[in-house]
């Protein structure tokens, strides 16, 4: 039995279990059907290309971020501006971190396969790019309060980034997010202030990590 409250659900599973285990191209849809336990035809009720079920497992790793970041990059905050502005890029970089390294399965692995760069994935690269755009402008406004490197934002989304690697290579370890959000304000100069920082942006997790995806239409995924 596969989690998933649903015969998608499962499918997408067992898609994902396959292409970060032995690669996209060495996967069938008739692989991904025997995975579930159903015919290759029952799979094409839900999916009519193996391209359509890694656009949705790609989009599914940077959509719930995304939201998050939206939300936060638009709240206003309150108390000091520096702890403020240095909140919110550590929360969104601990939120994302957090997914990365708790999902079931490595699909970050995926992001550099050839085949993602094709047209049909375009709403997933969309949106990977307005999430390293928040990065930067959050880092920015960082920059403007606080002595720190220009291209803090772009920084943190790398070092994001590099915990898929990590965790393909099973250095993962439970405070992995927290120590990269940690150590983003500590290339910005506050360590001083990280106590003060952690707070503020425990805070913003807890008032924006459930906000409600804008999940695209399954032709647009």
């Amino acid at each position: 039995m596969r989690p998933g409250a649903t015969a998608r659900d499962e499918i997408l599973d067992a898609a994902a279990e396959l292409f970060t285990g032995q690669g996209f191209a060495n996967t069938s849809t008739r692989a991904i059907a025997d995975a579930v336990g159903i015919r290759q035809s029952s799979l094409y009720h839900h999916f009519s290309t193996k391209d359509e079920i890694l656009g949705e497992l790609l989009g599914g790793t940077v959509s719930t971020s995304l939201a998050f970041a939206r939300a936060v990059h638009d709240d206003s905050g309150e108390g000091r501006q520096e702890v403020t502005s240095a909140a919110r890029l550590h929360a969104v970089v601990l939120f994302d971190g957090s997914q990365l390294c708790s999902s079931r399965w490595n699909l970050g692995v995926l992001y550099h396969l050839p085949e993602a760069r094709a047209e049909v994935f375009q709403p997933f690269m969309a949106a990977r790019t307005e999430l390293r755009t928040i990065y930067g402008e959050l880092g920015q406004e960082l920059t403007a309060v606080c002595d720190s490197d220009a291209g803090l934002g772009d920084t943190a989304f790398r070092l994001v980034e590099s915990l898929i690697n990590l965790r393909a290579d099973g250095l993962i370890s439970a405070d992995s997010a927290s120590a990269t959000a940690d150590t983003v304000m500590i290339l910005a100069g506050l360590k001083r202030e990280l106590p003060a920082v952690r707070a503020a942006s425990s805070g913003l997790i807890s008032r924006f990590g459930d906000i409600p995806v804008r999940t695209p239409s399954r032709k647009s995924a």
